[in-house]
């Protein structure tokens, strides 16, 4: 672990330390009983030092704590404990009406002998269900119920590589847990982890507040499938510092992601899938990455790439739809693009809106709204946005015949924003800069049935004759740009 990374968690410590003596002043004084609340009986506590856990980081302690978390359940639930200490583990599993405490300065610590980890059973009609040991878990749950999991401890990873992998190199997931229900992740610290530091499967209500993320691929990754989504997640005050995608996944219903700080040398949030009911908002996304991308080889990449990228069947074929999506007061800066959007074929997009982001050093692609299904996207809400891109784009650029999109974001032929086969797209009060001159045109739109500019502002740039490329456009609504709009090409 680098200094820099010793100081960040030598820091979330401190502060969590200082938030649990305020709460238990609080509690201290005797508030509850004002209002007439009567306490309920605190759940029985299980020390795993009292059922033969070491705790020196050498000593394989799995046995002790399952049998702490046994007694646990034995009891009808209650707290196993993590004292101070170094615990040295292989996969650990979950019961119902579970907590697990890890106190300050307590470290649980995945093992190097991959012989050590389980996986869980993931239905058949999940198209994971195949990969077999990639479902490898620290810690695994199925079919559990009313668990949580508290810091200010950290739970370490540990980088167990496994070249018989994914990638060659990929080794046990974190926290794993299938078919799941009101699961509760706070304050605490996952540290190098050796694949995703969470993965979850056809899961509801699922909270993570508070937690922190460093090192690793994915930070939190979920996915359901077209018969069974995963509903009512909600991501709260985390902190991301991934190698790969923070937060990813698909087939998600009801998902809250707010007041977040997400640094990653991948994508800042990435839907590989459908998703309705979605709302990320206050939060801050920044580049490079503190921490590398490891598939990058030896290159160590750390730029980020896209801030979101909303890009259903973008992975593999998936079905359904994209609907009811708020991105609102959202912060970028050194990002590849700042929203990226499009679907693939046996997906839909329904209203998506972008209100009130700002985003600086944008150095690849414009903001993209893209249909390559069979039928357009139904409506996009871009307002109250200022983003300003790096620019350097040639008049050859601009030329440049759009390909269906890969997996991460690309040049288009306008840097400012892209859209292909839309229903209705309103940009109101948009601004957008150049930290260079670019000579493609600031918006590029071919498919688009109804286009309303509202309050569109962008620099004039000497050399560029027509700052909009219309291609088969409809009715275009311009009721404040002083810029004349050419005929849409057929």
């Amino acid at each position: 672990m680098t200094l820099s990374t010793a100081s960040r968690v030598h820091r979330i410590s401190l502060l969590r330390r200082a938030l649990c003596r305020t709460f238990a002043l609080l509690a201290g004084a005797g508030l509850a009983s004002t209002f007439g609340a009567v306490a309920s009986p605190p759940a029985p506590a299980f020390n795993v030092r009292g059922h033969g856990a070491v705790g020196d980081g050498q000593t394989l302690d799995t046995a002790a704590i399952a049998r702490a978390i046994d007694a646990a359940a034995a009891a009808g639930g209650g707290t196993v404990v993590f004292p101070a200490g170094r615990y040295l583990t292989g996969t650990l599993h979950l019961r119902s009406r579970l907590t697990l405490q890890f106190d300050a300065g307590a470290r649980l610590i995945g093992t190097t002998n991959l012989a050590e980890y389980r996986q869980p059973t993931p239905p058949a009609y999940l198209p994971e269900a195949r990969w077999g040991k990639w479902h490898r878990g620290l810690i695994v749950g199925e079919g559990v119920e009313d668990v949580t999991l508290l810091g200010p401890g950290l739970i370490d990873g540990n980088r167990v590589f496994d070249p018989t992998g994914e990638e060659r190199m990929r080794g046990p997931h974190t926290l794993v847990f299938v078919d799941c229900r009101r699961v509760t992740v706070r304050d605490v610290t996952f540290l190098d982890s050796a694949n995703y530091a969470v993965f979850f499967q056809v899961s509801d209500d699922i909270e993570f507040r508070n937690v922190t993320f460093i090192g690793g691929w994915d930070g939190i990754h979920w996915r359901g499938a077209p018969e069974r989504w995963c509903h009512n997640v909600r991501i709260v005050g985390c902190q991301f510092y991934t190698g790969d995608d923070a937060i990813a996944g698909r087939y998600w219903d009801n998902t809250v992601i707010t007041d977040c700080v997400i640094n990653s040398s991948c994508n800042g949030i990435r839907l590989i899938g459908p998703a309705r009911r979605m709302i990320i908002n206050d939060c801050l996304f920044y580049g490079p990455g503190e921490q590398p991308h490891r598939t990058s080889g030896e290159r160590r990449r750390t730029n980020m790439l896209s801030g979101i990228i909303l890009q259903p069947g973008a992975w593999d074929a998936t079905q359904g739809e994209l609907d009811d999506v708020l991105l609102a007061r959202l912060t970028m800066r050194s990002v590849a693009s700042p929203v990226t959007l499009w679907t693939k074929p046996g997906n839909t997009v329904g209203r998506v809106t972008v209100s009130d982001l700002t985003a600086t050093g944008v150095y690849r692609a414009a903001i993209s709204v893209e249909s390559w299904s069979d039928t357009p996207i139904t409506n996009v809400v871009l307002r109250g946005i200022r983003v300003e891109f790096d620019g350097g784009g040639t008049a050859a650029q601009a030329k440049q015949e759009v390909k269906g999109p890969g997996v991460d974001a690309r040049a288009l032929p306008a840097w400012g924003i892209y859209a292909r086969k839309v229903a209705r797209l309103a940009i109101e009060d948009v601004r957008l800069s150049l930290a260079a001159p670019d000579f493609r045109p600031v918006l590029a739109a071919e498919e688009v049935n109804e286009l309303l500019l509202d309050g569109f502002r962008f620099p004039a740039i000497e050399g560029v004759a027509e700052p909009y490329a219309l291609k088969r456009v409809g009715k275009v609504w311009n009721p404040t740009s002083s810029v004349p709009l050419p005929a849409s090409a057929p």
